[in-house]
Order: C-alpha cells, then structure tokens, then sequence
C-alpha cells in the first residue's frame, strides 16, 4: 500500500514537472517574453550598477533587467514565479541563505523555471560597509554554501552576487573580484521595502524606468505589494514598448555576448554614440546658442580704430556747456609746470613746512607730553636730578625752573632760519 502511494506521488509529481515545463516553453499570445538573453563573464566586469559604480549591464534603449532580493518566501514568492511566467520573463533571484535553507524546494523552483539564481549573504546583515573582511566572506561563501546545499550542483549557481542594502565598501569589493564574483547595484529602485502599497511600488518603478530609459531594477520577492504590483508593471513595460533583458553567467558551453566597451559605461553623455561610429565629413558646426557678447556689452563706443575710447573711463578734457555758454579755457594736463621764486643767496632749499602738507595740526611721535605741575600736591616739590616717569625722554630740571621744551619730532624740525612757505598752501 506504501508503495503504491509513492509511486502515485512519484508519478504526480513528474506529470506536475512536465506540465510546468511545457507551459514554461509555450508563451501565450500577446506575452511580454524575454527579447534577447545575454552572457557576462564576472572576472572582465566586477561591479555593474549605476547607482553606485561607473559601468552598467550592455543594455540597448527601452532594456530593463528584473532582479528581485531577500527571499524565498512563500507565498510571495510563488506568486511572483506564476506572474513572471504567464508573461513568459525570466529574472535574476538573489537569495538569503537562510531562506534558503527555510525553503529550498523553491529554490530548485526558481532554478527549474529557468531564472538565475545569485547570492545575497547568508544572514542578510546590514554592516556590510563597517564589518572586517573576514567577517564579510564567511557571509558571502555560507550564503554561497546554502544555495550548493539546495541546488546541489554548484554549476547552478550564478557568480553574481549583491551587498545587502548596497552598504559597500572597498575591502569587500576587493575581496568579491578576487574570487571571480561580479558585484550587483542597481539603476533604479521602486522602494517597496519602505511598506508602500502595490499602486505606489508600480508608479515609482515605471516611473524611473521611463526616466533612466533602461537598467536594472530592484523588487523584493519577500514583499506582499511587490507580489501584487508585478503585474502592473509588467503590463505597463509591454504597453510602453519595453524589453526584458535575462542576464546568465558566461560559461564554456555558453561564451559570452560580444559587447563594445562603451555600452557598459553607465553615465554616458547623449553626444556619445556607441559603435559603429558614424563619421561625418563636411558638415557645418551649429552656431552657437548665445550670441557672443558685443564690445558695447563692456562700455566700448567704438571697435576697430587706432584709437579705442572706453565710456567708462572718460578723460576729464572732455566738458559739456549748456547753450550759449561761453566754453571755459584748455586744462592743461599733469603734469603742471610751476615756477617758484628762490632767493640768490639761497645756498640751501627750504625745508616744506607742515602747512604744505594740510596736516589739520602737526603730529609728534612717542607718548604724548604730560603736564609735570599737576602730578605733585600742593607745597611739595620733586627732588633735583630725579627722572620723572611721565616724561618723554628728558630729565627733571632743577626746582625754580621751568620744564624744558620737548624733543623736536615728526615734522617739527629746528632749521637755521624760519622756513619760507613757498610752495602753494591749497586751501
């Protein structure tokens, strides 16, 4: 009797995988289907994603790629395979080892239906941009472990592999590309892990896809509104004539697409053509789209003659009269010749006073000069030959007579003979 209901389980279960199969290969009418598939060896192209690095996948114009992170988990799961394949598109499923090892007969699912399936840590943890690199591998190689253990032919496994939270660092980088895995970013994002509904999660995603033009999108298998947005988007993909890109590791049997090195570069300029070039010989530049400033712009009146006056620096020779006015005489220009009168017996020129200078008053040099009567009290006088600490310089005179004059300084100098104004005091 045992034996019997396993052979009919046995039987069931091979008709079921049959049935999965053919309806795998048979796309209905009208499917949005995979447009082309393309191979990618790992060790040419360590980080692909222009959210974080310089290059992205080879994708032509209106190409999206569909990733979906952190499960299995059904149900969600299982539902997002039905959709995918009732439109015929394949996918890339980076998965949690953990969930791996929860669920691995949807693991051998989503590898069976002909996904590719990559790896996302073991634990999920988010300090992968903090964590030692030793700590950083033995998550990636246990999360590599899981998915040998559920798939049991390591050939199954995709070198591609996605930081969770996208928390890179360089070590870790480092470490990726020296054991021949290719690290996955993204192009855009539809944030349903942020717990938004299913109407949300397909207007982000369609509308940054429309924005970028082409790339890799992030959706999460794990999420009920991811599950329940798919089919929005995929409808929404195939009305606005895009394409499904599947993407699967290079291998000997399989060699990998020949790509041009400008179509993985991710932020391409829009004058930037890809192969084949198109070279265009005897065509006209364009004029450009503003006009070159005009000398009037900088003040110039005119442009071209030996002599170029600028209004904003105009000559003081030039005076404008109002009618009937009689024109006032010729300046003559600096500078002006004057004469001065200088007696015959002069041997010496006279030294400038500080009128010459319209100094309001004359300066003087040092601390300025204290009076020495009001520092003594009344009936006292200082001692002879003491040195008072207010003076500038000079000693005290003996008591009965007066302070001596202070030290010429500044422009307070002692000539033989008074100093003749002669040159003109301006007022």
């Amino acid at each position: 009797m045992r034996n019997s209901i396993a052979a009919y389980v046995l039987l069931a279960s091979v008709i079921t995988g049959v049935t999965a199969a053919a309806a795998a290969d048979e796309c209905p009418p009208g499917a949005l289907g995979v447009s082309r598939t393309i191979a990618v060896d790992a060790s040419e192209h360590t980080r692909v994603g222009s959210m974080q690095y310089s290059e992205s996948l080879p994708l032509n114009d209106h190409e999206v790629v569909l990733t979906f992170d952190d499960g299995p988990l059904p149900p969600y799961t299982t539902r997002i395979l039905e959709t995918l394949a009732s439109e015929c598109v394949k996918a890339t499923f980076f998965m949690v080892g953990r969930m791996v090892r929860g669920y691995p007969s949807l693991v051998r699912r989503v590898y069976n239906e002909g996904h590719t399936v990559a790896n996302h840590s073991q634990t999920h943890p988010f300090t992968f941009n903090k964590m030692p690199v030793d700590q950083a591998a033995q998550e990636i190689e246990e999360g590599n472990a899981s998915l040998r253990s559920a798939l049991g032919d390591p050939k199954a496994i995709s070198p591609f592999f996605r930081i969770p939270g996208l928390l890179r660092q360089n070590s870790v980088e480092q470490y990726l590309a020296a054991h021949d895995y290719m690290t996955w970013s993204v192009d855009f994002l539809a944030d349903d892990w942020t717990h938004i509904n299913n109407k949300e999660v397909a207007r982000r995603a369609i509308s940054r896809i429309e924005a970028r033009g082409k790339g890799i999108l992030l959706l999460h298998d794990i999420q009920p509104a991811t599950a329940l947005a798919l089919p929005e988007i995929l409808h929404e993909l195939k009305v606005r004539g895009f394409k499904i890109v599947h993407v699967v590791p290079a291998t000997p049997d399989r060699p990998k697409t020949v790509t041009e090195p400008e179509q993985w570069v991710a932020r391409r300029s829009p004058e930037q053509q890809v192969w084949p070039r198109t070279l265009v010989v005897g065509a006209e530049s364009p004029l450009p789209v503003l006009a070159a400033p005009s000398p009037e712009n900088f003040g110039i009146e005119h442009f071209g003659e030996p002599v170029t006056k600028v209004a904003l620096a105009q000559t003081f020779e030039r005076h404008v009269g109002r009618e009937r006015e009689t024109p006032l005489p010729p300046v003559t220009q600096w500078p002006r010749e004057a004469s001065f009168p200088v007696p015959a017996d002069a041997t010496a020129l006279p030294i400038p006073s500080a009128l010459n200078f319209k100094y309001s008053r004359p300066f003087r040099l040092g601390k300025p000069e204290r009076s020495k009567v009001g520092n003594h009290k009344a009936g006292s006088s200082p001692a002879a030959g003491t040195k008072d600490p207010n003076a500038t310089g000079s000693t005290a005179s003996p008591s009965g007579s007066g302070p001596r004059p202070p030290r010429a300084v500044g422009h307070q100098l002692t000539v033989i003979r008074p100093p003749l104004a002669l040159w003109p005091v301006w007022r």
